[in-house]
């Protein structure tokens, strides 16, 4: 990482240049809400002359677009595919890691739910459509409603691994664009479960779950089951204004934002 000094020194040069696009493609989880405040934090820190344009589309499409240029930096709540790599490789992209922060997929329901908790297992036969009926479970009668992501989310198939082993979700599942759309959708329906990130999990109208007695709380995040890494992709040589963002984000303002919006600092663990 730069030093201080020299990150400003960069940003001033990103100020004199002129105004410069910086495109940032990928996982709605941090694109939704964490990289427009960071971009929000950037520009206030001095970087006037830096305009972003932030399409979240799901992780999946961070990469091609690395790949054929329309984004300097992708976002992904997953890590890139190999064969993700190899692809931006062939266009003489390659690509460099950056871990910015780490989240939890929390379980939320309707907050009319008399549910305040599920063991991993009943998590796994819910979403694999084994449990079809909240009665099974200690719920008032009623045919589950799953919401998911949809298959371009990196979210989608963490939890297909973290908490699915895998397999595949129910023909009945419910695909949404993303985070913000799962908590409405759940909030609407009594009968509805979904999954989405730490930062979105306070939507009002749902409630989230204790999972095998873990609270989906930050403080848990190492024993909390469905934990992970959230990260930008960029260019080995990346633009300067791509860089003097990244550094940034990796900044102590940077990850005090990542914090407020309610991810978890990569530092914090």
């Amino acid at each position: 990482m730069k030093t201080i000094s020299t990150l400003f020194a960069t940003a001033a040069m990103i100020t004199m240049a002129g105004a410069q696009t910086l495109s940032i493609k990928g996982s709605d989880t941090l694109g939704a809400k964490l990289v427009p405040q960071l971009a929000e934090g950037f520009k206030a820190a001095g970087n006037t002359g830096v305009k972003f344009e932030i399409a979240a589309e799901g992780s999946t499409t961070a990469f091609p677009a690395l790949a054929n240029g329309t984004a300097q930096i992708g976002m992904s709540s997953r890590k890139v595919k190999d064969d993700e790599r190899t692809f931006c490789r062939t266009k003489g992209v390659y690509l460099k890691e950056h871990e910015i922060c780490h989240d939890m997929i929390v379980v939320i329901v309707n907050k009319n739910s008399p549910l305040s908790k599920l063991t991993k297992d009943q998590v796994a036969k819910i979403f694999t459509g084994q449990i079809k009926d909240w009665s099974e479970i200690g719920g008032a009668p009623g045919a589950i409603s799953i919401y998911t992501r949809n298959t371009s989310s990196g979210t989608y198939k963490d939890w297909q691994k973290l908490a699915m082993g895998g397999r595949d979700y129910p023909s009945s599942s419910l695909k949404m664009a993303g985070n913000e759309q799962i908590a409405q959708e759940v909030a609407k329906n009594k009968n509805g479960i979904g999954y989405v990130g730490l930062a979105y999990s306070k939507t009002s109208g749902t409630k989230t779950l204790t999972i095998d007695g873990v609270e989906p709380v930050a403080a848990n995040a190492k024993k909390y089951a469905y934990a992970r890494l959230c990260y930008l992709y960029a260019p080995d040589k990346p633009t300067a204004e791509a860089e003097a963002f990244m550094n940034y984000v990796e900044s102590a303002p940077g990850q005090d934002i990542v914090r407020k919006v309610g991810f978890i600092p990569v530092k914090d663990l």
